[in-house]
């Protein structure tokens, strides 16, 4: 494999079966994962690490602020398929990894994971070709100020340092992505903010009551089901006044 860069490569390390590109800033890990797949460079369980990105982003292209001190990374997984539940099982491994310092979290859907209903951590799964790109951004040292929801960092909570929150984590992701869905379910159930409670979709209020087996968000409203697939659903609680 040639892995073309015109960024520095800070190191190159095997990691509990993945292999790790880490450089100190790039404009953003995911958008270096895709040129890697479309380059042909890229392998399963590849992993790209910044210290800080001038270009981060999220769903829907938000901007994602990544200053140095926290974690971002983007991992590619052999994926011919595209699952939609593939975004409960990385939320999972990640509620679980950052649990694993002692931490409580809670899981807001699909896979915003939350400490004290502030968010910690934002997840962005993209498919591409026979790969899918999994981007992480956890708040270690620092977290952003966010117009609409209050974030959080890790540093407040639990003395956390980068390298062994990214072992922690490939590990859990390498659990939770082979667990069955069941499995994955009941234990995303467990740690779901807002479960039985009132969400608005498209410009009115439901109940939102669950995920089914293929991972489609369950709404109630007025004796009626609805599966919901991919669209925001907001939760006006968490939301700032």
């Amino acid at each position: 494999m040639g892995v073309i860069s015109y960024y520095k490569i800070t190191g190159f390390i095997p990691l509990v079966g993945y292999k790790v590109l880490m450089f100190d800033k790039i404009p953003s890990t995911q958008t270096y994962a895709h040129g890697l797949i479309e380059r042909g460079d890229a392998v399963n369980r590849m992993v790209i690490c910044a210290a800080a990105q001038s270009a981060g982003r999220g769903r829907y292209n938000r901007p994602w602020v990544s200053h140095h001190g926290n974690l971002y990374v983007s991992i590619i997984y052999n994926a011919p398929v595209c699952r939609p539940q593939i975004a409960y099982s990385v939320a999972v491994a990640v509620a679980e990894t950052i649990k694993s310092f002692g931490v409580d979290t809670q899981i807001k859907w699909p896979n915003d994971i939350l400490i004290d209903g502030k968010k910690v951590c934002g997840v962005l799964i993209e498919f591409i070709g026979d790969y899918a790109v999994i981007g992480i951004g956890i708040n270690i040292r620092s977290n952003p100020t966010v117009v609409g929801y209050e974030t959080t960092k890790l540093e407040n909570y639990a003395d956390v340092l980068q390298s062994e929150l990214l072992s922690r984590l490939l590990k859990n992701m390498d659990v939770w992505l082979k667990a069955d869905f069941d499995k994955v379910r009941d234990r995303w159930i467990k740690m779901a903010i807002g479960l039985n409670g009132n969400v608005e979709y498209r410009g009115q209020m439901y109940k939102f009551t669950g995920i089914n087996d293929d991972g489609a968000v369950i709404l109630e409203r007025d004796d009626n089901m609805y599966f919901v697939y991919g669209d925001e659903i907001h939760f006006p609680y968490l939301s700032k006044d």
